[in-house]
């Protein structure tokens, strides 16, 4: 009697894990596929660093590019030869700002940020937002936010240059007024 009814638990819980584990890879368990999602994906992530090569190379400044999800998380990074190790950091830290405050560049914070403005000392919050040029969010064709790139080892005009078209890659994005 244990034993059997045991075996009909462990039958039960097998095909139940066994659903699940068909179930996640066909959806996220609220009923939407991976192309409903609005999130960056891995292939598009690599275009956005391959666009920032590509514009760094151009323009001659070697870049650390960064590529997060519209949930912070890093989908994909690049350091470039000779780009300064002390902008690995900046370059996360600039599409997290984007990321963060709900994809605006991260320039826009900056007269905001200082001495006088209404948000003054953000840049203290969240283990170092940034509050200078680099950081665009990533927007799809349809127009849904999907990520952010942090791009940083230039000037603040460089790196918001090479983040400009490595975002374009793949969509669009704005630009601070």
């Amino acid at each position: 009697m244990k034993l059997s009814i045991f075996i009909t638990a462990l039958a039960s819980l097998t095909t139940f894990t066994l659903a699940q584990t068909i179930n996640r890879t066909q959806t996220n368990g609220w009923g939407s596929t991976p192309s409903q999602r609005h999130y960056i994906n891995h292939t598009q992530a690599l275009a956005v660093v391959q666009a920032g090569i590509n514009r760094a190379i151009e323009i001659g400044v070697p870049q650390n590019i960064a590529v997060l999800d519209p949930s912070a998380w890093l989908i994909a990074f690049v350091h470039m030869d000779n780009a300064f190790l002390g902008s690995i950091d900046i370059s996360q830290k600039k599409a997290k700002t984007s990321v963060l405050y709900n994809g605006i560049p991260s320039i826009a914070l900056q007269n905001r940020s200082e001495p006088g403005g209404d948000i003054y000392a953000i840049q203290e919050t969240n283990g170092g937002t940034v509050v200078f040029g680099g950081g665009q969010p990533i927007f799809d064709p349809s127009g849904y936010f999907i990520g952010a790139v942090g791009c940083s080892g230039g000037t603040v005009a460089q790196d918001i240059d090479v983040a400009v078209h490595a975002a374009q890659a793949v969509g669009t994005t704005i630009t601070a007024s």
